[in-house]
């Protein structure tokens, strides 16, 4: 690589970009940790990306209509610290740059979201920044269909490398976009030929180009180093009608003598490296100098954004009063609470004047019906599971390139692909997605649903076929941890709610959330109304409740959630009917149950009583309510799984299984 004739060449625009990579080695530097590389190696591609094309303006990070910029090989992460810094965005100053990687500063390690403005998503993971850039754009494309280009038009853009595209969840990503033909998606490949271990060939020969093509993108081509070339592929990739792969020939740590090698991947911090490479870029700053006409060129690019967000600002006071308020409460994050509160309160009603006995599945479709027509919103969708997860309501029409109004996805069978999209959904802002597959395949969107807990977004998995109650699928389709798994991960709700009027609240519950993604546990087997009213009164909110009061002199209480509550219940008719009391509480969420104040938690599982946890999972989690609360070993007890299911009809399993209400009176009155 001859870096004399790229200075030469364009040497503006290599100053410009050489601000980017002096400023990665310097904060490397300074922390003695990070990866230089990546950021050498595509600093003109981002270059030409943010001075030409990307519409943004650092001093309204949060501007709805702006350009989303993803980096989603987050391990390059002074890439988009040294852009945020350069262009003017408040929250990445100077200190921040020397503080890269240091305890309490925004410039983590990996791009975090919420760190800073200009961070749309928390990127990492490799291949969940490419994922969630789906999400977004579906999110662009359908709230532009819906409110019209003058409020909603802008593009996606993504830097991926060959980490992202290895990752398995890239592929599903790919083909999700090319399907539905996001023509305002734009992904450039750093293809630099290197990764930790050596040279991609030694574990790859895919040809991505001829992937993406597969997947009906359009794919372009440029030399990653020289900004005419850069610029041209850009220009011809805006004008395909469906989403567009750029693939940007370039080399890992330019200019330093890791160059084009694994160690270019990691963190460059041997002075000398760092001094020769600065003189072969022309640089003679001082370290984290950055020279002020230099700056002054990116702050310009910066200020250019301000007119168009400005325009945008005048285009929508002119819309109606009504079409303000519901722009201003979308992109806030907040539900019409009123509106939702109405819904599920007719539900309820609806329920208790009926009694019906139905699947909690079926009875989260009962809620959608509900809601969804007025919630605008609600976007929902199921990992080719339609039918079984009930998420469709007549009213969403399907998203699709002839309709992008429509508020359904078919994301195919796709768990890793679809939670990932509904992360870049709910990041974008706007829509409030939810989707659905078989709890146990919560285990394939198991590192988007971290995620979604991690950035704290308030995606809704739809769970459904929650137990060895499926039946004859067997034990490979029978979840037995998956409810320990998604309870012990931080900042996510779990429900598991035993009827119509449960799953009603929680529903309320999840579509109220601002910062935490629920799990809903939904039974595929029919369950009986158990609750006996249906009050405004959100019982769900509390984690759990006395559903029945004991009727003799209190000695046994039961806790159960889900399908298992109907089981309590009729251990409890036969417990009192030998004159042993029996309290039934129902936990349709623990982490909401944890969250009560001492006192409600004690009126609830007051000390003395056997206690009996009923679950058809695996006991894990159940302890700090069994023992904890004034619980002892010698009291309690666990009716459950303790190892995998079998395939068989749903009462020879939890009968051969020991979930019955026979084995729980057995349980109690052992203990008594």
């Amino acid at each position: 690589m001859d870096i004399q004739t790229l200075r030469t060449r364009h040497p503006d625009h290599w100053m410009r970009a050489a601000a980017i990579r002096t400023l990665t080695l310097d904060a490397v530097a300074a922390a003695n940790s990070g990866h230089s590389g990546m950021p050498m190696g595509m600093a003109d591609v981002a270059t030409v990306l943010f001075e030409k094309h990307l519409r943004f303006d650092p001093k309204a990070p949060n501007w709805p209509d702006r350009d989303r910029f993803i980096l989603s090989a987050g391990h390059g992460s002074m890439l988009i610290y040294a852009l945020l810094y350069l262009t003017g965005y408040a929250d990445i100053t100077l200190d921040q740059i020397k503080g890269f990687r240091q305890w309490g500063m925004r410039t983590a390690g990996h791009p975090e979201f919420g760190h800073a403005g200009g961070i749309e998503t928390t990127t990492g993971p490799l291949g969940q920044g490419i994922a969630n850039s789906v999400g977004f754009a579906i999110a662009e494309a359908n709230l532009r269909a819906r409110l019209g280009a003058k409020v909603m038009n802008h593009r996606t853009w993504v830097i991926a490398g060959d980490g992202c595209l290895m990752e398995g969840v890239s592929q599903e990503a790919i083909a999700l976009a090319g399907k539905q033909e996001l023509s305002n998606l734009t992904v450039f490949w750093d293809d630099n030929g290197i990764t930790i271990d050596g040279k991609v060939s030694i574990a790859d020969i895919t040809d991505q180009k001829a992937r993406f093509a597969a997947s009906g993108w359009a794919v372009f081509e440029c030399d990653g180093h020289d900004p005419e070339d850069i610029n041209r592929a850009i220009l011809a990739a805006k004008k395909a009608d469906k989403p567009q792969l750029i693939a940007c020939k370039t080399h890992i740590a330019l200019g330093s003598s890791a160059q084009d090698t694994s160690k270019g991947h990691g963190a460059l911090t041997d002075p000398k490296l760092i001094t020769d490479t600065k003189a072969a870029y022309g640089w003679t700053a001082a370290p984290f100098e950055i020279p002020a006409d230099v700056k002054s060129q990116w702050e310009a690019f910066g200020a250019r954004g301000a007119e168009a967000r400005a325009a945008w600002e005048a285009n929508l006071a002119t819309q109606p009063a009504a079409r303000q308020k519901l722009i201003e409460r979308l992109f806030s994050g907040a539900v019409d609470d009123k509106a939702l509160a109405r819904a599920v309160i007719g539900v309820k009603k609806a329920a208790l004047e009926t009694k019906p006995k139905l699947a909690t599945r079926a009875a989260s479709e009962k809620v959608l019906q509900a809601v969804n027509p007025v919630l605008f919103e609600t976007i929902g969708g199921s990992a080719d599971l339609t039918g079984s997860n009930n998420t469709k309501t007549a009213d969403l029409g399907v998203f699709t390139p002839e309709d992008r109004k429509g508020r359904y996805i078919y994301f195919g069978i796709r768990e890793h692909g679809m939670a990932s999209a509904m992360n870049g959904m709910a990041l974008h802002g706007g829509v409030r997605p939810y989707g659905g597959t078989f709890m146990c395949f919560t285990d394939y969107a198991r590192p988007a649903m971290r995620l979604s807990a991690l950035m704290g977004v308030p995606v809704v998995y739809v769970m459904t076929h929650d137990s060895i109650g499926l039946g004859e699928d067997g034990p490979t389709h029978q979840p037995v941890e998956h409810l320990a798994i998604s309870r012990s991960t931080p900042n996510t709700l779990v429900f598991r709610p035993c009827d119509l009027i449960e799953t009603a609240e929680a529903w309320q519950i999840a579509l109220s959330q601002k910062a935490t993604p629920s799990v809903l546990a939904l039974s595929r087997q029919n369950l009986p109304t158990l609750r006996t009213d249906a009050t405004s009164v959100n019982k769900t909110a509390k984690g759990a409740y006395v559903l029945a009061e004991a009727e003799a002199k209190r000695q046994v209480i039961l806790m159960a959630t889900g399908s298992e509550v109907e089981i309590a219940m009729a251990a409890k008719a036969a417990l009192e009917a030998d004159g042993i009391g029996t309290r039934v509480v129902s936990m349709p969420s623990m982490e909401l149950f944890a969250q009560q104040d001492e006192a409600y938690r004690k009126r609830i599982l007051p000390p003395g009583s056997v206690r009996i946890a009923i679950e058809a999972g695996v006991r894990h989690g159940w302890d700090r309510w069994l023992l904890g609360q004034g619980g002892r070993e010698a009291k309690a007890g666990f009716v459950g799984m303790t190892g995998f299911g079998a395939s068989a009809p749903i009462d020879r399993l939890y009968k051969e299984f020991g979930i019955t209400a026979e084995d729980t009176v057995a349980l109690a009155k052992s203990m008594l």
